[in-house]
């Protein structure tokens, strides 16, 4: 028997029904119903039944009506005397339903009004062709014991195919997002068919739209590696960028959730443009929880540009903080992005300098670097740097003489302020 249900309750019935000489007598009286019953039966469903009625699918119902004379048909077959059949119609309807989504519940439902349908029409015609010495009580319990049998082995192997084809589709989906998600982020050559072909299918090849990528991870890093703390996360931030609405797409990469937002850039060649993707995602990605960090990139054009904005993601999240949780890229100062991108390129072409300069600052606990800003965000104004320092003015001074006595840099002059202020970020940045 399929999916292993148990069909010695049904045979036990029949063995039963043959005894009273129900079988196969009553496969006449049957056939002359069942017409009649299957009508009776769907009218039954789509009255009783919401979901049957509430379905905007053009195949349901007819599907439906298929479906009930395919168990009316295996019915009186197996009333006539036959074996009792594979269900594959039962199977092909279960796998079916899965994949429209219908839901198992109404089906459920369906075989209800079923079994209080079936049972009646087995019941008239078995006591219309029983032997004459059979008891009407027997009859009536021994179809009524038919009926339910039948009806939990279908009703079994339904639930057990309709889950079973479910899994399946989530997991053939989970494999077709992944490839998608991968394809998008690891960059794709327009000339590449099979990339093409995954990306049109999924819609992502259409005309004004735009993209930008959001990166995730817990206040605590070390929580990204729970795959369930991080699916969580994924969770929240995609369903964040689903209420502005947009389209989300997202998955797990190095411990951080990556996520890419997508958006129509205009309706149509005659209307104004749209606000950007990332400024509309802003908003939803700013109420995720307080447990996370996130950074957004700035839109691109294309899906072949995902691969830059993934960077930027990642640099904006390296700008998050606990005191600002949501960073996008386009709010990053151009300082801070020039040194993020050129620190490593960098570090080997450092000034000599800057190593005299650091041991001098270690064993000053840090006060010639905080001296060089503090005169750095006063302008380089001395007397309100010493302000901000809660020192004397000739300590400024005295400090500024020591850097260059060290270093040969004299930082009163504006570019060799800015020469150290640009080390020191690309040197702090390496580290």
């Amino acid at each position: 028997m399929a999916d292993g249900t148990d069909n010695r309750g049904i045979s036990k019935a029949l063995r039963q029904l043959v005894d009273l000489g129900v079988v196969p007598a009553v496969a006449g009286p049957l056939e002359k119903t069942l017409e009649r019953s299957a009508e009776a039966l769907l009218t039954a469903v789509t009255r009783d039944v919401d979901a049957f009625s509430a379905s905007a699918n053009p195949d349901v119902l007819p599907e439906l009506d298929e479906h009930i004379r395919s168990h009316l048909h295996a019915v009186r077959a197996l009333l006539a005397g036959g074996s009792v059949p594979d269900f594959d119609f039962v199977i092909r309807h279960a796998e079916r339903r899965a994949v429209q989504k219908f839901p198992l519940d109404a089906i459920l439902q369906a075989y209800q009004q079923m079994h209080r349908l079936v049972a009646d029409w087995v019941r008239d015609a078995a006591l219309a062709t029983a032997d004459s010495d059979a008891t009407v009580n027997r009859v009536v319990a021994t179809t009524t014991s038919f009926t339910i049998e039948y009806i939990g082995v279908v009703s079994t192997l339904v639930i057990s195919r309709y889950v079973r084809h479910t899994r399946v589709l989530a997991e053939a989906e989970g494999d077709r997002r992944t490839a998608l998600l991968n394809t998008m982020l690891d960059g794709y050559d327009e000339s590449d068919r099979q990339a093409a072909s995954l990306l049109r299918r999924a819609g992502y090849l259409q005309q004004r739209q735009s993209y930008c990528v959001a990166v995730a991870q817990s206040v605590k890093p070390e929580e990204m590696q729970s795959p369930p703390r991080a699916q969580r996360m994924l969770e929240s931030v995609t369903a964040a960028v689903a209420a502005a609405p947009l389209r989300a797409i997202g998955g797990i990469r190095d411990n951080l959730v990556v996520v890419i937002i997508s958006g129509t850039r205009r309706r149509s060649g005659w209307t104004p443009a749209r606000s950007a993707v990332a400024d509309r995602a802003f908003p939803g990605l700013r109420r995720v929880g307080p447990a996370a960090l996130i950074g957004l990139s700035s839109d691109v054009p294309s899906t072949s540009h995902i691969p830059r904005a993934a960077q930027e993601a990642r640099l904006a999240l390296d700008n998050a903080s606990v005191a600002n949780r949501v960073v996008r890229y386009s709010d990053i100062p151009f300082k801070d992005l020039l040194v993020a991108r050129a620190g490593r390129e960098l570090v080997a072409a450092l000034p000599p300098w800057l190593d005299k300069f650091s041991a001098m600052d270690r064993r000053a606990k840090g006060a010639l670097s905080d001296t060089l800003r503090a005169y750095a965000d006063c302008n380089m104004n001395v007397l309100k740097a010493a302000e901000r320092l809660a020192v004397h003015p000739n300590t400024i001074y005295a400090r500024i003489q020591r850097i260059d006595d060290a270093t040969g840099m004299n930082i009163l002059r504006y570019h060799a302020l800015t020469e150290m202020l640009l080390a020191l970020d690309c040197a702090g940045s390496e580290r």
